[in-house]
């Protein structure tokens, strides 16, 4: 959970003159106490085929923050011409408003930016020297592009998970390789052990016919011990199935209660009135 929340961005002067500087009112929401200070950044994208023309605008500290919902105004001059490439002036382009904390960027804000001649004569036949003061920006506000990320604030507890997760543990365990199959085994020479006990019990039945039991009762004898062969067959193998069940339920347990640990400690937070911040 992100500890502060960008809840709007007014542009204050749009359109404008390309040379005209930008002027941002900015509402945020901050749910905990913050050690240092929140900084802003402006950057105007000059080239759509090389960051090197990429220019920072300005960059703003805000703090202290307090909790509730702040708004202050980011204000940053325009784009240095001369290191901006002729051919680049007109046309469309980007503009990012960015927010970090103690190095660490967590929003970022995309616009895309017209610059264009501010008569139609000039945008049908622009002149071989581009006439900046003829230029106007235009500033596409409806369309923002916002992008998140999840960042360590003031505590451990707020740095995201690590993907793969950090398993010390491993280095630990027996080789898979040794005792692959190893349980497999048991249960099979179990099985052929209990085999081997119920096709003695038919002879034992046979004898017992030759001796003067009639055909209709070594059937019903054979018979009796089939059936008992599939259901002692059946119980081993269900009593199997219930003790790696039972360790399978653990593991949805464990599992449960980290998920309601996690829950647990998203709080709520009451939000005061919106409150002015100082920028320096």
């Amino acid at each position: 959970m992100s500890v502060v929340s960008l809840l709007g961005v007014k542009i204050q002067n749009n359109p404008a003159k390309f040379t005209d500087t930008y002027s941002f009112e900015i509402t945020f929401e901050c749910l905990d106490h913050l050690q240092k200070d929140l900084e802003w950044k402006l950057t105007y994208v000059g080239s759509a085929t090389s960051s090197e023309h990429d220019q920072e605008l300005d960059s703003l500290l805000v703090g202290p923050v307090p909790m509730g919902i702040n708004k202050f105004v980011f204000e940053a001059d325009p784009p240095n011409l001369s290191r901006l490439p002729s051919s680049e002036l007109l046309g469309v382009t980007v503009i990012l408003l960015t927010c970090s904390y103690d190095g660490r960027e967590f929003v970022r804000v995309g616009y895309y930016v017209n610059n264009e001649y501010d008569n139609e004569e000039m945008q049908n036949e622009p002149p071989a020297k581009p006439v900046v003061e003829r230029i106007k920006r235009n500033i596409l506000a409806e369309k923002p592009r916002v992008t998140r990320f999840a960042i360590k604030w003031d505590s451990d507890e707020t740095a995201p998970a690590e993907y793969p997760p950090e398993q010390p543990e491993a280095d630990t365990l027996d080789d898979d390789g040794q005792n692959y199959g190893a349980e497999e085994a048991e249960m099979q020479a179990a099985l052929e052990k209990e085999l081997a006990e119920e096709e003695a019990k038919p002879e034992e039945a046979g004898d017992q016919a030759m001796a003067g039991t009639d055909d209709k009762d070594d059937d019903a004898v054979s018979e009796t011990g089939s059936e008992d062969l599939e259901a002692e067959s059946s119980d081993s193998e269900d009593e199997d199935e219930e003790e790696e069940g039972g360790e399978g339920d653990e593991d949805v347990e464990m599992g449960d209660g980290d998920d309601k640990t996690a829950a647990d400690t998203n709080g709520s937070h009451a939000v005061p009135a919106k409150q002015e911040v100082m920028a320096h």
